[in-house]
């Protein structure tokens, strides 16, 4: 009997959160060209509007990055002149990241983004709300494990 190998994959949690981050991805990037910033740049944006300033490893813990992936991010980052990488005056080991003048000003133009991923999400709160949920559980999960 021949196996229906869609429906098989169909049925993996991994590849229904691989396949629906990918077309996530893809809805965030014309939007994103419009910032001229890529996907992983517009969480760090993310959290430094929210907080003024953070270190390289507080940025890494929370995006779930290694410094090996965040650095070369941040040093095209302030290349493009979105913030500032400087050396803490209290420990020397750690480098603070701050937004600069244009970094701030992006928030801006990206303050529509959440609304239009919305609409492109099915725009029902509750649902949208129930996922984040529960995809927040499963990641602490993972991360326990």
């Amino acid at each position: 009997m021949e196996k229906n190998i869609e429906h098989v994959l169909e049925n993996q949690l991994c590849f229904l959160l691989y396949a629906s981050s990918r077309e996530m991805t893809k809805k965030y990037k014309p939007l994103l060209e419009k910032l001229d910033v890529t996907y992983p740049q517009y969480l760090v944006l993310l959290l430094l509007w929210e907080q003024d300033t953070l270190t390289v490893k507080k940025l890494g813990d929370l995006l779930s990055l290694d410094s090996g992936t965040l650095t070369p991010m941040l040093k095209r980052m302030e290349q493009n002149g979105l913030l500032i990488r400087e050396r803490s005056t209290q420990d020397e080991r750690s480098v603070l990241i701050r937004l600069t003048k244009k970094g701030l000003n992006l928030q801006e133009e990206a303050c529509v983004i959440p609304e239009m991923i919305g609409k492109m999400s099915g725009d029902d709160k509750n649902e949208i709300e129930d996922l984040k949920s529960s995809l927040l559980a499963l990641l602490k999960t993972l991360q326990a494990y």
